[in-house]
């Protein structure tokens, strides 16, 4: 097997390198990098497949639509008899219903009445809607001159997908549409991805787990249930450990088995400058990892690397203790990380343009995200305003939010009606 590059060897690759200043997009281009996607697979039927990834082209084994059809109800006909300037008069001869082929002969001036997904009779290619022409009581209808070309209103057998084609391609997301798009296919089963193991926890003395009873200097874990969130929503199997606490035997036992058991280890709390050094003394003795300072606001300290136990390894990201921050550089960072991990080639969503209702007060040389509130206008425009209070430990303006204004590295104070980025949450 070969053995991934250590994060020296990532380093070395990324033009002007500083760890303790590291721009935001940087940062992800080291992740990018670093992680690399799990091999596993497991078949799964379609009702168990959503939010799961492809491990392999789906290739179809029919045409869809699997014959020549009507798009609406109507009537169909040949389109070789239309003139641009005499209307057409045609005889309906019959009715084609859908689930069955209608088997009888259609000459030059007949037409048969269809219904939305019949197959298409032979030798008929054109359909007029129902409502654009009127039948009478001698069973003709009459078209219009110029209201129709031929092979209007048919869909054409394997014009959505062509038999042994790709219908999905690999590292493609199963949602609803691709679902149905499966079952379009009589597929009952696709091969996917294996849920992404991911295990989780708060370090820190002065964290509480519910149930706890309240103390002084203390303050109730809400990082692990945003990180349960978070991860959730990706699809991920989640390893709960709980709240560690800052003493060496216990975080080296909770980094050991979360190694063992996990792909990635996520961890709120101990890597910033100034706190106890327990932590990020555990994460180098039992791995390679380094320790960034990103030029980013909320969020600046984080640590990342590989956690080594036996011939296990599993990626970690350890996060700040403030709890925007730790939902701030999971959404910025860790979920495009963990995205690739799970194989995942789907396109990010962009970010969208909005005008800012405010002076939003920054200075160049840092990434700033800053919880925001998107509507539009009367003219129609997007629009944005901050929740206020941006503090990093301020968790309600993350409830508040339906985006955060990305404010650049380059950028500065962005004025009153000024176009801002927003990542939607």
């Amino acid at each position: 097997m070969t053995q991934p590059p250590s994060l020296a060897d990532i380093a070395a690759q990324l033009e002007a390198y500083d760890p303790q200043a590291l721009p935001a997009n940087e940062v992800l281009n080291f992740l990018d990098h670093l992680v690399t996607p799990v091999q596993d697979s497991e078949s799964v039927d379609i009702f168990a497949a959503l939010g799961r990834v492809t491990a392999q082209d789906v290739i179809s084994p029919i045409n869809v639509p699997p014959h020549d059809n009507s798009a609406m109800d109507g009537f169909a006909f040949d389109g070789a008899q239309l003139s641009d300037s005499q209307a057409l008069s045609l005889k309906v001869v019959g009715t084609a219903l859908a689930g069955k082929a209608w088997e009888g002969a259609v000459n030059a001036g007949e037409c048969v009445k269809i219904m939305t997904g019949a197959i298409m009779p032979k030798g008929l290619n054109t359909v007029v809607p129902q409502e654009l022409c009127h039948i009478t009581a001698s069973q003709t209808i009459e078209i219009p001159a110029g209201l129709l070309k031929a092979g209007d209103n048919r869909r054409l057998c394997g014009e959505d997908i062509t038999q042994g084609q790709p219908a999905l391609l690999k590292g493609a997301s199963i949602t609803p549409a691709a679902a149905g798009l499966l079952a379009s296919l009589g597929v009952p089963n696709v091969l996917v991805v294996r849920r992404l193991r991911v295990a989780y926890f708060s370090t820190g003395d002065e964290i509480l787990s519910l149930g706890e009873a309240p103390r002084e200097g203390a303050v109730y874990d809400s990082n692990r249930y945003t990180v349960h969130g978070m991860l959730q929503a990706l699809g991920c199997e989640m390893i709960d450990m709980g709240v560690v606490k800052d003493e060496p035997d216990l975080l080296e036992q909770a980094f050991n088995k979360a190694a063992e058991q996990a792909d990635a280890i996520i961890t709120s709390g101990g890597v910033s400058v100034g706190e106890a050094d327990f932590t990020k003394a555990m994460m180098k003795k039992l791995g390679d990892v380094v320790f960034w300072k990103i030029a980013m606001r909320p969020g600046r300290p984080m640590a990342v690397g590989r956690i080594q136990k036996g011939q296990r390894s599993a990626v970690l990201f350890g996060l700040p203790g403030n709890p925007v921050a730790v939902m701030v550089t999971f959404l910025a960072f860790v979920k495009p990380a963990l995205l690739k991990m799970m194989g995942s080639t789907a396109t990010p969503l962009p970010m969208l343009r909005a005008r800012t209702q405010e002076v939003l007060r920054k200075k160049p040389g840092r990434t700033e995200y800053q919880r925001g509130i998107v509507s539009r206008n009367a003219e129609g425009e997007l629009q944005v305003i901050t929740t206020g209070n941006q503090g990093s430990g301020v968790l309600s303006s993350m409830v508040q939010a339906n985006g955060l204004i990305v404010l650049s590295h380059p950028q500065g104070t962005a004025q009153l009606g000024d176009w801002v980025d927003v990542l939607v949450l």
